[in-house]
């Protein structure tokens, strides 16, 4: 499952930076996660970051986004080779 925040955030900024697909974004009131992004840090980390460091306990699993270890393996995976072929655009430009 991707992770979810919900509105008992309290804008606190220490889980954006940590997470490592850059799924987490300021919203309208709180940050939110782009499920298409979010991993759970798998590929990365064993556990989620942003779970670890969240200190009022607000960003559990999101019902509507189930998705198996593989899935979410398989996500990881497709993020880096999209994040490896934006870089090679970035170097072929210079």
């Amino acid at each position: 499952m991707a992770l979810m925040i919900t509105d008992a955030c309290i804008n606190c900024d220490v889980c954006e930076p940590e997470c490592p697909n850059s799924a987490i974004a300021p919203g309208d009131e709180y940050y939110v996660i782009d499920p298409a992004r979010c991993t759970q840090c798998v590929g990365h980390f064993d556990t989620p970051q942003c779970v670890e460091v969240c200190p009022v306990d607000c960003i559990p699993l999101d019902p509507q986004r189930v998705e198996t270890a593989a899935q979410l393996q398989a996500k990881y995976e497709t993020l880096l080779v999209q994040g490896i072929a934006r870089q090679a655009q970035v170097v072929g430009r210079r």
